[in-house]
């Protein structure tokens, strides 16, 4: 019989470990995951030199005045927004600076909204919405078809300084629309289709060196140290006073009421 042809993507196909997974025992089941998920970080290195070009272009976007805007469907969009939702607290951006846009809104977060990432003309339409000059357009879809996301993407392409896609298919219509393709081949997932596991690793992966490399080279830290976040709690505070007491060699009091003088602003408390 011919196989579908939905059936022969990447993210669609079967992986042959994972017959008759039913019969398998837990541990047979976590061992074989376990397996799979090794495999993620060198498929993922292998995208470096894209994800290189992607870093430099949102750098240079973020010096221009521009924002990041993540778009996806599912899994894919809930990543963005989670790595656009820790910007503002780790690196002390304004909200915007990274956009989150999942198909179905917010709403989208909690529940499974999969129709939504069907309809190609909303995803242009979000984004439009919140696009400015300067701008980078992020398109996330592990399958790389997604109308949602490649609507996103398109109207991205009118009017962002750069196109970037985030996903697992290197001939999906997402890897050919974007001026950035970055694929990251982690083959057939154990539930075949299921592309919240390896790929949804993978993405997560991605997303964490574009923002955070993205950072750092933007000045945002200093060497390893968080030195832009917002200490809002008492966990944040304490690291906040840790990081002062280690870069200036002062006791804890004096450097908690450094701290306190610079509106808790560890920057500020460095520049005392």
């Amino acid at each position: 019989m011919e196989r579908k042809v939905s059936e022969e993507r990447g993210t669609e196909a079967r992986n042959e470990r994972a017959r008759g997974l039913e019969s398998f025992t837990t541990r047979q089941i976590l061992e074989l995951m376990n397996e799979e998920d090794a495999t993620v970080p060198s498929a993922v290195r292998e995208a470096l030199p894209a994800i290189e070009k992607a870093v430099d272009a949102i750098v240079d976007a973020i010096a221009a005045g521009g924002h990041v805007i993540y778009v996806g469907a599912g899994t894919s969009g809930r990543l963005g927004v989670l790595d656009a939702s820790e910007a503002p607290p780790t690196f002390g951006v304004e909200p915007d600076l990274f956009h989150g846009i999942v198909a179905g809104g917010d709403a989208a977060l909690r529940s499974s909204i999969e129709g939504a990432e069907d309809d190609g003309s909303a995803g242009g339409r979000d984004v439009a919405r919140v696009l400015r000059p300067n701008d980078v357009v992020v398109g996330i879809s592990a399958s790389g078809h997604a109308p949602y996301v490649l609507g996103g993407l398109k109207a991205g392409a009118g009017g962002a300084s750069a196109t970037i896609a985030i996903t697992c298919d290197p001939v999906s219509p997402l890897a050919r629309a974007a001026r950035i393709p970055i694929v990251v081949d982690v083959g057939p997932e154990v539930l075949a289709g299921s592309s919240r596991l390896k790929a949804g690793t993978a993405t997560k992966l991605v997303l964490n060196m574009l923002s955070t490399a993205a950072m750092i080279r933007s000045g945002r830290t200093r060497g390893d140290l968080m030195i832009d976040l917002r200490p809002t709690n008492a966990k944040l505070r304490a690291r906040a006073i840790r990081i002062v007491q280690e870069e200036t060699g002062i006791e804890e009091s004096e450097a908690r009421a450094r701290l306190e003088r610079a509106g808790w602003s560890v920057r500020r408390a460095l520049e005392r």
